[in-house]
Parts: structure tokens; sequence; C-alpha cells
């Protein structure tokens, strides 16, 4: 007999109006993939524009992809262990392609994503806003040391790991002078991360109160001038033109908040080749970048207030009320 065969699972289903609250059968396993239970979920800023209306999505679908759990149910040939507590990649992808086969598997060709899919497609429960999410054969799964709290782990899965991939795209940061535009938490933990290798970081964000928190992250006030390296989260056209200029010779421009349309940035080709600049884009991450996030949180939970960028988690049934923002970096909920 299936061990699953009648288990349900509350969840909460974005309809493109509202958030309904409905019992989901919990499908039977196939080869390779795991069950988990959603222990804490955190609300990332694309849910935010979903809900908002300045993000397309499935409809109806269930949100949310950051998160961690618990493995409660395992597939045949799955790798992970019942009782593992996990975070696990935002892309499900095939290994296959050749975007994958190049290392690229963040554009694989055939890529699902967590909190992306269609709620009426073959994977119903793909996001973490639930009581439980399968993971399918191809999802990156990183367990969790003891010693790092749910609050500060279910963010690892798109901020942090996403943090991880810009870092790696900006190259060498020792010594370097970098400004982070846009200190929302994947700004902020970008500054932890610059700040960790030797970098002097400069913040640049109009709201007052997550400058403050990126400064308490080891940043100082951005006072303009010359950088080696620009990071931008904040997907403001008018803020990354204001950057490019500021490159100093060999200097880098990473963008990764610009996920959305926006207004054309004017670029001066003399300046870029005169200038051996490098303007690159991040868009998901690779599976290492999860493993180096999860690293990276377990080195300075002792040394910088991760938890504390995190709002108290709410009932899944009250799901709604933190979907439009909260005093915060990220709302939590624990389904």
């Amino acid at each position: 007999m299936d061990p699953l065969e009648g288990r349900v699972s509350r969840t909460a289903v974005w309809t493109g109006a509202d958030i309904e609250m409905r019992e989901v059968p919990v499908p039977a396993l196939c080869d390779g993939d795991v069950l988990v239970r959603v222990r804490l979920a955190t609300v990332c800023g694309s849910d935010l524009h979903t809900v908002s209306g300045r993000r397309c999505g499935p409809v109806p679908s269930v949100l949310g992809h950051e998160g961690v759990g618990e493995i409660v149910a395992v597939g045949p040939h799955a790798t992970s262990d019942v009782g593992e507590r996990v975070v696990w990649s935002v892309t499900r992808v095939c290994h296959e392609c050749d975007r994958c086969r190049s290392g690229r598997t963040a554009k694989c060709r055939s890529v699902t994503k967590v909190g992306h899919e269609p709620f009426t497609g073959p994977w119903p429960l793909s996001g973490t806003y639930s009581e439980y999410i399968v993971l399918p054969a191809g999802t990156e799964l990183v367990p969790v040391p003891d010693l790092l709290p749910d609050v500060v782990a279910a963010p690892a899965a798109c901020a942090t790991a996403t943090a991880a991939a810009v870092i790696d795209a900006a190259g060498y940061l020792e010594g370097r002078r970098v400004v982070v535009c846009g200190a929302g938490m994947l700004g902020v933990t970008a500054v932890a991360m610059c700040v960790e290798v030797g970098a002097e970081v400069a913040v640049l964000d109009v709201d007052a109160r997550r400058t403050a928190w990126a400064e308490r992250f080891g940043a100082v006030a951005d006072e303009g001038g010359p950088v080696d390296v620009a990071l931008d989260f904040s997907g403001s056209s008018e803020a990354i033109a204001a950057l490019v200029p500021r490159l100093d010779i060999g200097g880098r421009l990473v963008l990764a908040g610009s996920v959305a349309p926006a207004a054309a940035v004017p670029v001066d080709p003399e300046a870029v080749v005169r200038g051996w600049l490098t303007i690159s884009g991040v868009h998901n991450y690779e599976p290492r970048h999860l493993r180096e996030a999860v690293a990276f949180l377990t080195r300075t939970v002792a040394v910088h207030p991760w938890a504390e960028l995190v709002d108290a988690p709410v009932p899944l049934d009250v799901l709604g009320e933190v979907l439009h923002g909260g005093p915060g970096l990220r709302a939590a909920v624990a389904p």
C-alpha cells in the first residue's frame, strides 16, 4: 500500500485575485521525487510583485520558493534520507541539454521552477506556501546544519544563493571598492558576502531604513565617486544609468534586480571599450551557489543578525496579509 495514499496538504492557492486555502491530495512519488513538510517559508519580493500585478505568472498556482523543510517520504532511487532538514533550489533541471552540459543549468531548456508552475499542471504542489511540497528528481537539495535556525536557512534558496551567484559574477573582490545598489534581502546579503572577502563596501538605497540594515552588515553609506564593482539589486533604470559612469578602469557592473520590463538604459560603447568595462546579468543560480549559500550562512550565523531580517511567521491561513509586504526585509509563513 502506498504510504501517501489519502494524505492531503493544506495549501494556499493563488487564484489571480486572492489566496484560497485548499486541501490538496499528495501524489504518489515518482522516481527520484522527494516529499518535504515545509517548516518555514519566507516571502520573496517576486511574489509581492505577482500579487500586485507587476509580474506575470500562471493562475492558479502555489507561490513561494524560499523555504526550509523536513523530508518525510522519498520516491524510488532518491538519494536523500527521510528526516533530513533541507533547503532546495528554485530550479528543477534536466542536466542533459546543451545549456546544462555547458554549466548553465539556470537556463536549462526544460527548466521548471518552485513556486512558478500552474496548479492545474503535472506539478501542483510546487510552492512553499503549503504544508507539503513535492521536489521532483533534478531539484538540488542541500542539508541544513543543526546550528542554522529555520528563520536563517529559509531565504537561502533564493536571496542568499542569488547573492552568491552575483558575487561569483563580480570576480575578485578583496580590497576592491564595491557599491551595492538596492538594500533589500539580496543587497544586504551581498554586502555581508563582500565584507567577508575583504571588499570596501558602500550601499545605495532610497530607503534610509534599508541603508541602516546594510550598514549593520558592514557597509558604509554611499558618497559617490569611482568604484571597481557595482552590484544592482534595485532594477531601477535610473539607478543603473548612474552606476555605469562610476566604474573605474576594468570595472564590473552586475545586474540582478532587472527582472521586469523597465526603461532602456543608455550605455556609451566608447566608454565601455576604453574603460575595459564588463556589464553582466545574473538570473537564477547554479547548484553550487545554493551549497555556498548554506555554507556562508553557517559561517556567519553568529556574526550577523540574520534572524532579525525576517518578520515573525504568520499561519498559512493569513498568508494574504503578508503578501503585500511587511516591516522587515522578509515576511515569513509557518505552514
